[in-house]
């Protein structure tokens, strides 16, 4: 019920790893042979790391026991990095943290922010990019300030949301769901959609996306949420292992090259300093 890794010399994880492993290469469940993995740690089933997740795109997309998008190009890389095999288990989002909980999951994976509640019950992994408030419109415009006298609509419940609506007042129009707002738009009865960079790049490719410039109107353009994978507290040496994979994948550069490939800026891939909303 464990997987044992051997641990590397630091000096020799972002070269030696990244070539060993694989990295870069398509993605698959096949370990060759003479992998070295980067770590020593326990796995809920020996020889793969169990991944809960579920479908949101572009982050993550559930294909059977793999997982692409964003996240899920990064969970493969970290499994490479570690000679392990992937398991995707589709969940919810109600249900994936209490997998990694009850020792089901490994970890998950779906743009999950660093938030105070979810350390509480959790460990939070290093974060990992850095989720920027993106302007989706015809006009390309990229400052909070060009929005005044604009039809603007957002997802309600996102982070933004109560700033926005001082800000703009009856300027703005909250949907309930993804694909209501982005219909409008194209329809043009809203002029501009805010949302994260990489769902405007998804579902808006004939507009323009631009990461929202910082304005001190709108706070999260100053400090973006940080997307991490949570995990079990008890098991340290995993966490210390993903922290360590996701520094290697960053200074290799592989996490930037994630990003672009799945429609995010490349800057995402330096999220600042930790922090937690």
């Amino acid at each position: 019920m464990s997987k044992l890794s051997y641990a590397l010399v630091a000096t020799t994880l972002a070269a030696g790893s990244l070539t060993a492993c694989g990295i870069g290469s398509a993605q698959t469940s096949a370990v060759a042979e003479d992998c070295r993995p980067a770590h020593q740690f326990k796995t809920v089933e020996e020889g793969v790391l169990t991944v809960a997740s579920f479908d949101v795109l572009p982050y993550t997309k559930v294909e059977g026991k793999n997982l692409t998008g964003t996240d899920g190009d990064i969970v493969n890389a970290i499994a490479k990095l570690e000679c392990l095999k992937l398991n995707t288990i589709s969940s919810t989002a109600a249900a994936s943290i209490p997998m990694v909980q009850s020792g089901r999951a490994d970890l998950t994976a779906a743009d999950w922010y660093r938030t105070k509640a979810r350390a509480k019950v959790v460990a939070l992994s290093d974060p990992i990019y850095a989720d920027q408030m993106a302007l989706i419109s015809k006009d390309g415009i990229s400052k909070v300030e060009e929005l005044k006298g604009k039809k603007v609509g957002t997802v309600d419940g996102y982070l933004w949301v109560d700033a926005l609506r001082e800000y703009l007042g009856a300027g703005l129009k909250t949907y309930a769901n993804t694909p209501n707002v982005y219909g409008d738009l194209k329809a043009g009865r809203i002029d501009v959609v805010v949302d994260s960079f990489a769902a405007g790049a998804y579902n808006a490719k004939d507009s323009q996306t631009k990461v929202a410039e910082a304005s001190a109107d709108v706070p999260v353009t100053q400090s973006p949420g940080q997307s991490n994978f949570p995990m079990a507290k008890e098991n340290t040496d995993l966490i210390k292992a993903v922290n360590e994979d996701i520094a290697t994948l960053r200074k290799s550069g592989e996490l930037a090259k994630i990003l672009e490939k799945n429609g995010m800026d490349p800057s995402a891939a330096d999220p600042g300093e930790p922090r937690l909303l």
